[in-house]
């Protein structure tokens, strides 16, 4: 077992090592810049559409909106809380830029996505309509790049069980344990019988719980945030400070932080930036493939919102709050130092209670967003017969999550792997499909009905 672990670590070294992450940026760079910053410019257009919703008689499932709350209820997790905490803790204030910088990016990452999903997309033998990765790939390359999507599928389906499930269940009884002494298994159940419930629907009540779930969980998490940031208004420009100088140059120990170099923060902020907004990972165009439009690239301004919004938006605010606090310089690491920082904001103890409750809809939602991900992986390689044992095999692994038995260390560590290998299928489409993507956008904005 111990080799086992050994061999998947040494694996994640490579996948996770300079290379991916300069495939990552480097896709994302060369996106922005094929899409001449079209992502960045479009933001308030790409609010507009979601806002404007479906027009009648249009194919799909889910309206705009639900398919980006679907997609961000898988997003917003707890990369948002957890993730955020482990970059400054491993990598100082630094890594906010890098994360920052990331998502930049990364909104050209995540347009192409969900362009290519909506373009390329099929329905299945229940007249509901299918996409993401795996089927760009096969639809747009060809019959030779089969194997590419069956490689996509197949890691998105495994990958599923370690970060949108056990994980999940076991960070949200953790933190109802500590908070609220709920027996973990306890947790562990009622998670699971709650989403079984939403699984039962299939993908229209998975949206319509993630369209009325996800607002309300970012709501309240900011809301806390911004209160402490309001209260810390004083030291808010020296945290920016902080962000800037120490993501070009290293920093020593401080307090209970161990220092860390200019590569720390690089690192650490980018991987744990595409953890937390999943850009270049191919799973929201999963989501994005079941909305309601006849028009890729309107639902491409209405995906890459999701990546502004997770990590431009709600990471910045975890991330802001360690710092101006001063909890970075705890010893404190992930989902615990997140929950000193907001203790040291608000008084009487409601710190912890906002991300113990955050981090548990938040890790909910996630569980139910990636069961789509994964269901749907599942069915490319299986076929629809497979969809009901797949959400048995979901439901049941749960609790498995909560179980000491459970090494939650290696559970990351082949998650965070599988992650990797995902993106790797999904980052070659995106570079040979650039050129669809790129005209079919440029059609779409020479219309004077859609701007320039």
């Amino acid at each position: 077992m111990e080799s086992l672990i050994a061999g998947i670590n040494a694996i994640n070294g490579v996948v996770w090592g300079p290379a991916m992450l300069a495939l990552l940026a480097g896709t994302g760079l060369y996106l922005t810049l094929g899409l001449k910053l079209l992502p960045q410019r479009k933001l308030f257009y790409g609010f507009s559409m979601l806002w404007k919703g479906r027009k009648s008689g249009e194919a799909g499932d889910i309206s705009p909106f639900n398919a980006l709350m679907t997609a961000l209820s898988a997003t917003v997790g707890t990369g948002n809380i957890a993730g955020v905490a482990t970059a400054l803790f491993f990598g100082g204030p630094g890594a906010l830029f890098w994360m920052w910088l990331i998502a930049v990016v990364g909104m050209a990452t995540k347009f192409c996505e969900a362009v290519l999903a909506v373009h390329f997309r099929e329905k299945d033998a229940r007249g509901l309509h299918v996409g993401g990765p795996m089927y760009y790939i096969r639809n747009g390359l060809g019959a030779k790049w089969k194997w590419l999507a069956v490689a996509f599928a197949i890691f998105g389906m495994l990958a599923g069980f370690g970060i949108g499930n056990t994980i999940q269940s076991n960070s949200v009884a953790d933190a109802l344990q500590s908070t609220f002494g709920v027996n973990p298994l306890v947790t562990g159940i009622v998670i699971a019988v709650l989403v079984a419930l939403v699984l039962i629907g299939g993908i229209k009540r998975i949206g319509e719980v993630a369209g009325k779930l996800v607002p309300l969980m970012a709501l309240f998490y900011v809301g806390g945030g911004l209160i402490i940031l309001i209260s810390h208004a004083s030291e808010v420009p020296e945290a920016f400070g902080l962000i800037f100088y120490h993501a070009f140059n290293p920093i020593s120990a401080a307090g209970g932080f161990a220092g860390a170099t200019v590569w720390a923060a690089m690192r650490f902020g980018i991987a744990r930036g595409v953890f937390s907004n999943e850009a270049g990972l191919g799973s929201a165009p999963i989501a994005h493939a079941a909305a309601q439009t006849n028009n890729p690239i309107r639902q491409g301004t209405v995906a890459m919102l999701g990546t502004f919004i997770d990590t431009i938006i709600i990471c910045s605010i975890t991330g802001l709050v360690i710092i101006v606090t001063g909890a970075w310089t705890s010893g404190e690491n992930g989902a615990s130092l997140s929950a000193h920082a907001f203790n040291l904001g608000l008084p009487g103890g409601w710190g912890q209670y906002i991300v113990s409750i955050g981090l548990a809809i938040f890790a909910f939602t996630t569980i139910i967003g990636w069961s789509f991900y994964g269901e749907k992986c599942t069915q490319f390689l299986f076929g629809e017969r497979s969809n009901v044992p797949f959400r048995v095999l979901w439901v049941l692994a749960i609790p498995l999550g909560t179980l000491p038995i459970i090494d939650l260390g290696t559970i990351w560590l082949v998650a965070d792997t599988l992650n990797a290998m995902m993106a790797i299928p999904n980052l070659i489409a995106l570079l040979l499909l650039s050129p669809v993507v790129f005209k079919l956008t440029k059609a779409y904005f020479a219309d004077p009905a859609h701007g320039s």
